[in-house]
């Protein structure tokens, strides 16, 4: 069998904001994906399972363990700025792990940690995916 990522099972689409993050992610690379299905359980212990969607939905979490004051900053500036991505209402494109190109969109409150304004850390990083670039 051949190996299978998840730009194989999303769209292409085009993001809010023509904005490409590009910080490499660190540590441990979560990928999540689920089918929106529910499963009926009955009296006599029948199940009726309904599909609501033929299509799967995935998340990508990680935690940026260390970074610069610039790609902090740049991170920083990305979540809060109305313009950009604000907060999780507005997607981006995110140069994946997986070496594609996806539209994001946030989906997880931003804090940040740190020990001094150059050494900062983000010790959830979540996003959804909502499709991808084409790869050129």
């Amino acid at each position: 069998m051949s190996a299978s990522e998840i730009y194989d099972f999303v769209a292409t689409t085009t993001a809010d904001y023509n904005y490409t993050l590009s910080i490499p992610v660190q540590g441990i690379v979560t990928e999540e994906g689920y089918k929106n299905q529910v499963v009926h359980l009955a009296d006599d212990n029948t199940e009726e399972r309904i599909t609501l969607s033929t299509n799967s939905i995935f998340y990508v979490s990680w935690e940026w363990a260390l970074l610069s004051e610039a790609n902090s900053g740049t991170i920083f500036d990305l979540y809060h700025d109305p313009a950009k991505a604000n907060g999780i209402g507005r997607s981006f494109k995110w140069a994946g792990h997986d070496g594609h190109t996806y539209v994001v969109r946030f989906a997880m409150n931003l804090s940040r940690t740190g020990n001094s304004k150059s050494r900062w850390g983000l010790p959830e990083v979540k996003i959804r995916i909502l499709g991808k670039i084409v790869d050129a």
